[in-house]
C-alpha cells in the first residue's frame, strides 16, 4: 500500500483559496470548516471525531469538498496528546465506541 502524504502548506492554501472563491452559502459554516481542517491537521481526524459528531464532520467535508482523513490530515496529529478526549479514549477498548458515545465522559472539546 502506498504511503499517503499530508498536503503541503502551499497546496493547502491554494485549495482553501479555491474553496473560498467558489463558496456560496453561510460564511460562518465555511469558516468553521476551514478552522476544523487546520485544527485537525495538528490534532488529527480522530480527535476531531471526539470533538464533533460525525454529521458535523461530514458537513465540513462537503463544504470544503475534501475528506478530513489522510492525505489532508493525519489520523493522530502531533498535538493529539493535548486533547482531554484523546487521552480518555486511550483508556477504553474501542475508539469507535467512544466516537458513538457508548462510553460516558470521553468526548470533550478541552485541550490542556
Amino acid at each position: 500500500m502506498a504511503s499517503k502524504r499530508i498536503l503541503t502548506e502551499t497546496e493547502l492554501v491554494k485549495l482553501i483559496d479555491e474553496r473560498v472563491r467558489e463558496f456560496r452559502g453561510d460564511i460562518t459554516e465555511l469558516e468553521r470548516a476551514i478552522g476544523a481542517l487546520f485544527v485537525g491537521r495538528q490534532f488529527g481526524w480522530k480527535v476531531l471525531l471526539l470533538i464533533h459528531d460525525r454529521k458535523t464532520i461530514k458537513r465540513y467535508e462537503t463544504t470544503l469538498d475534501l475528506e478530513f482523513k489522510e492525505p489532508n490530515m493525519p489520523d493522530v496529529g502531533t498535538y493529539a496528546y493535548k486533547s482531554i478526549a484523546w487521552t480518555a479514549v486511550q483508556k477504553v477498548a474501542s475508539f469507535w465506541k467512544a466516537v458513538k458515545g457508548e462510553y460516558g465522559g470521553v468526548k470533550s472539546v478541552q485541550a490542556r
